[in-house]
C-alpha cells in the first residue's frame, strides 16, 4: 500500500493581519448573523465584523441593489459625474438638515472620513481669516483611523507609538470621559463630566483658544476602551467650550454611528449636534466600502464663498455601486423599523449579558448603548486590577469563542494602551432573542475557559 503524502499547509501570499500564526480560516459564504468557514465550521457573528455587518450577511435587497448598479454604471469620476445612487444617499442622510447638517460627501472608509474631516475643518479657518487656528483638541483612549491625520488625532497609544515620529504635533488629547476608570471614588455623574470639561477648557487656554480648530470626539468610545459613553450632560459642556472659543465640534461616528446605538446618530441622545460628523461602518453595512462625512451649512459656506472647493480628493469618492449599496442598506434599516430593534433588542443582550456575567468574579464592567456593549475583564473587581498584559487574555477569549463557533471583538490596552482587556460585541441588528441567548452563553463558556487556561 503507497504511502499518502499528507497536504501541505496552505501557503498565503496575503499579508495577514498576523506573520508568525498560520493564516485564518477562509470564510465562504454567510446567511444572517451566521458566517460559513470552507471547513465546514459556522460561527456566528456576535461583533459584525468590527461592528460593521449591521444587517448580517447576504441581505437580499442589498446585493440585488449593488447587482444592479454594477451593471449601470461601476465608476465615474466625481471631476466628471455625479450619480443617482450618491445624489440619493446624500439626500436620505442629509435632506432633512439632522442637527443643521447639510451636505455629505463619501469616501471609502472611516479613516479617510476623519482624515477628510480634520483637512475641512481646516480648510474652513482659512477660508474665514483665521489661519492661526491648526491644533486639535482629542481625547486620550480613543481612536479615529490609521491614517497619519487620523492616527495623530487618536489616543490609542499601542497604535500611535511606531509611527509617533511621523505624527504632527497639531494634536493634544485630553482624559477620557470613561467612568469606570476615570471617575473618583466620592464624586458624582456629574462632578466628573464637570472636571472633564474643566479640562477641555484649561486646555483650550494653554494652546490659546485662537489657535484650536476643533475638539475631536467618538460619542461612544469604540474599540480602543470598549463601547464607553460619556457622563450625562458631558458633550452639552463640550459643545458649549468650542462655541465660547470659535472651534468647531468633530464627532467621529465611525463605529458608534448609522443606528448601533438605538438611534440614527448616537448625538442625538446627548442634545448636541457637531459640525462634523464622521461616519463609515454602519453605513454600508459591510457590502461595499464606503465613508462618508456630514458638514453643516456654516462650514460648507465657508469653503463656497471663499476658494469655491474642498482641497482634498480620493479617486474613489462616491463610488456608485458604494453608495447604491449604502442606500439600500439605509433603506432596508428606515422600512424595516430596525432602529426601535436595536433598542429593544440591545436592552435584551444587557439584561442577558447582566444575568450571566454580572456577577462574575472577573467581569469589572458591562457598558455600552444599543447593541454596541462591552464588557471589561479584571482581575480582581474590588481593586479593578488588570490582567497581566502578558497573559493576553484577550486574545484567549477571542481564540476560546471562536473555537466553540463565536466571533465576537476582544481587545487590549483598554486602561493606558497596554494594560487591560475587554470585548466588544456589535451584533447585526436583525439579530434574534434566541441568536442572544446563543451569543451570551457562548461568550461566558470562552470566558471561562479562557480564564481557566491561564498559567498558574
Amino acid at each position: 500500500m503507497t504511502d499518502i503524502a499528507p497536504t501541505p499547509p496552505r501557503r498565503s501570499r496575503v499579508l495577514h493581519r498576523s506573520l508568525r500564526a498560520p493564516p485564518p480560516p477562509i470564510a465562504s459564504g454567510g446567511s444572517g448573523v451566521w458566517l460559513q468557514a470552507a471547513d465546514g465550521r459556522r460561527i456566528l457573528d456576535s461583533s459584525g465584523g468590527a461592528a460593521v455587518s449591521c444587517l448580517g450577511h447576504g441581505h437580499a435587497r442589498v446585493v440585488e441593489a449593488i447587482q444592479r448598479q454594477a451593471g449601470t454604471l461601476a465608476y465615474a469620476h466625481t471631476g466628471f459625474f455625479s450619480t443617482e445612487p450618491a445624489e440619493e444617499l446624500a439626500e436620505i442622510l442629509v435632506g432633512h438638515e439632522p442637527g443643521g447638517l447639510a451636505y455629505a460627501y463619501f469616501v471609502s472608509g472611516g479613516s479617510e472620513a476623519v482624515e477628510a474631516s480634520l483637512k475641512m475643518a481646516r480648510q474652513y479657518f482659512v477660508e474665514i481669516g483665521q489661519p492661526g487656528r491648526g491644533h486639535f483638541i482629542a481625547r486620550r483612549q480613543s481612536y479615529h483611523g490609521n491614517t497619519l491625520g487620523a492616527l495623530a488625532a487618536g489616543g490609542n497609544a499601542f497604535r500611535r507609538q511606531p509611527y509617533a515620529p511621523l505624527l504632527s504635533p497639531a494634536f493634544s488629547h485630553v482624559s477620557p470621559a470613561f467612568a469606570y476608570r476615570e471617575q473618583r471614588e466620592a464624586e458624582t455623574e456629574a462632578e466628573f463630566g464637570a472636571r472633564l470639561a474643566a479640562e477641555l477648557e484649561a486646555e483650550f487656554q494653554r494652546l490659546g483658544p485662537d489657535n484650536v480648530a476643533a475638539f475631536v470626539a467618538e460619542p461612544v468610545v469604540g474599540a480602543t476602551a470598549g463601547c464607553v459613553a460619556a457622563p450625562a450632560g458631558y458633550f452639552r459642556a463640550v459643545r458649549d467650550i468650542c462655541d465660547r472659543y470659535g472651534a468647531l465640534l468633530i464627532l467621529d461616528e465611525v463605529m458608534c454611528g448609522m443606528g448601533r446605538t438605538g438611534t440614527l446618530h448616537a448625538w442625538e441622545q446627548e442634545g448636541v449636534a457637531p459640525d462634523i460628523q464622521a461616519i463609515a461602518k454602519g453605513l454600508g453595512g459591510g457590502y461595499q466600502p464606503i465613508g462618508g462625512v456630514l458638514a453643516n451649512e456654516r462650514v460648507v459656506g465657508a469653503l463656497r464663498d471663499g476658494s469655491g472647493a474642498f482641497q482634498h480628493g480620493h479617486t474613489y469618492l462616491a463610488h456608485p455601486v458604494a453608495c447604491a449599496a449604502a442606500l439600500a442598506v439605509q433603506h432596508v434599516i428606515r422600512d424595516d423599523g430596525l432602529l426601535a430593534q436595536v433598542q429593544s433588542r440591545g436592552a435584551l443582550l444587557e439584561q442577558r449579558l447582566t444575568e450571566r456575567l454580572g456577577n462574575h468574579r472577573h467581569i469589572g464592567d458591562i457598558r455600552g448603548r444599543g447593541l454596541f456593549r462591552g464588557i471589561e475583564l479584571v482581575q480582581d473587581r474590588t481593586t479593578k486590577a488588570p490582567f497581566d498584559p502578558k497573559l493576553a487574555l484577550h486574545a484567549r477569549v477571542k481564540a476560546a469563542a471562536f473555537a466553540g463557533g463565536l466571533g465576537c471583538y476582544p481587545m487590549g490596552g483598554t486602561i493606558d494602551g497596554v494594560r487591560g482587556d475587554h470585548i466588544v460585541l456589535a451584533p447585526p441588528y436583525i439579530v434574534s432573542p434566541d441568536e442572544i441567548d446563543m451569543i451570551v452563553d457562548r461568550l461566558g463558556t470562552a470566558i471561562d475557559q479562557a480564564i481557566a487556561g491561564l498559567p498558574v
